[in-house]
């Protein structure tokens, strides 16, 4: 356990990144009630979608370091108030151009506090128990983002006007939390000068990385496209396979997603990075291959376990492809390799769902889910292949795959938001 000065510090980071990622798929179930209400198309749908995810990238390429250089606690305040208004412009969204602004906004407080967050989290982590900051970096979101989908399906299904009222709690959520980290959590590191210049985005991939990096991106593509597909237009999926099902059932799905991951994050944990990896693409074709079937069988168990096992894969593929590209990595450089493999990531999360609402406007969502699980299932063999002849000529020459198991420690920290393994250790101290 961290010393008892550090425990409630700790415990109120982990808070925030818990919170944030539950606000960041809480608006998930929302979509078929904003599509009804504004009727909104698909294409509009992930729209929405990807422009908080492109700006949550934008905010994590420019400011992941500048809680170094301002301090952790005046990066936190500012961005969880940021956070908080971003919740009443979402509450008081009356179409999809107010609700893509709104969405803009939160991407961009999301990623300036989860980065502060994060590097505090390993700034407080005990020596006596190191670890522990990674550990809590990767299930604190995904389980954020569980709880985050089943706290709206909840709202939309007893609480009047759902729209407003999620927004409105997480709102004052995150005001106390604010509050809470200006009276109670102490400053972690020493502000320096620099912070504009810390602002010029950077992303890298060192030569260390690049093997590793060209042979786990197929199969990182597919996993956050597939999560991407599940948070944008998984509600309507599962309207397409069951029309009559209650309203939360569309929720539900990216809530199993989620919880799945995180589960996958902590059960994978020990496992070699490239035994993680082809564990994770394994999965993809079996998740793609289930969720189709579930559309012809018009069967909503089989959607659902689609989701779990698709759950599984990203929660694999995230950490195991994380360690596999940071194993070899200088410290110095690891910023800026987290950089490059989240502008892969988060693209691969955000326009393959803009593609999948091009396609679902012209040929309608049964075409788009045929499309898109071949071309998921295509790149997680790829990489499933590339991966095995890689772990083979590394067996035949006596050389252990990826980092040999060994943990990357203090710029290395990791975690799953978007359930999705995240840079916000930026700032960490080296």
């Amino acid at each position: 356990m961290p010393p008892t000065g550090k425990r409630t510090p700790f415990a109120l980071n982990a808070s925030v990144l818990v919170t944030l990622l539950a606000a960041s798929s809480a608006p998930t179930p929302l979509y078929p009630v904003y599509q009804d209400r504004w009727g909104l198309s698909a294409l509009s749908v992930t729209v929405v979608f990807s422009a908080y995810t492109l700006a949550l990238l934008a905010a994590l390429l420019t400011t992941g370091a500048l809680s170094d250089h301002l301090g952790r606690r005046p990066v936190l305040v500012g961005s969880l108030a940021l956070e908080a208004v971003a919740m009443a412009a979402l509450a008081s969204a009356d179409g999809a151009g107010t609700l893509i602004a709104a969405r803009v906004l939160q991407g961009l407080a999301t990623g300036a506090a989860t980065s502060a967050a994060g590097a505090a989290l390993v700034d407080l982590d005990p020596p006596g128990c190191p670890g522990r900051s990674a550990l809590t970096n990767s299930i604190a979101p995904a389980a954020g983002m569980a709880a985050g989908v089943l706290a709206a399906t909840l709202l939309i299904r007893y609480a009047p006007g759902p729209t407003v009222t999620v927004y409105l709690a997480l709102a004052l959520v995150f005001v106390l939390q604010a509050a809470a980290i200006a009276a109670f959590a102490p400053e972690t590191t020493r502000p320096h000068a620099g912070a504009w210049r810390s602002l010029r985005p950077r992303a890298a991939v060192p030569p260390p990385a690049r093997r590793a990096f060209l042979i786990s991106g197929a199969g990182v593509v597919a996993v956050w496209a597939l999560g991407g597909f599940y948070s944008s237009l998984g509600p309507a999926f599962v309207r397409l396979v069951a029309p009559g099902a209650p309203q939360a059932a569309g929720g539900m799905v990216f809530f199993t997603l989620s919880l799945s991951a995180a589960v996958t994050v902590w059960t994978t944990r020990a496992l070699r990075p490239l035994t993680a990896t082809l564990l994770g693409c394994a999965a993809v074709p079996a998740a793609v291959v289930l969720s189709l079937t579930g559309m012809h069988l018009v069967s909503l168990p089989a959607v659902f376990a689609a989701a779990l096992l698709a759950g599984v894969a990203f929660g694999a593929v995230a950490q195991g492809s994380m360690r596999m590209v940071l194993a070899r990595v200088p410290e110095p450089d690891r910023s800026t390799t987290l950089a490059a493999y989240y502008v892969l990531s988060y693209a691969a999360m955000s326009l393959p769902a803009v593609g999948a609402g091009v396609l679902t406007q012209s040929f309608g969502l049964r075409t788009a889910a045929h499309l898109y699980a071949a071309l998921v299932a295509l790149l997680a063999t790829a990489a499933l292949l590339t991966l095995t002849l890689t772990g083979t000529r590394r067996r035949s020459t006596g050389r252990a795959a990826g980092s040999g198991g060994r943990r990357v420690r203090s710029g290395g920290r990791w975690w799953v938001p978007c359930g999705v393994v995240t840079p916000w250790s930026h700032g960490s101290k080296q």
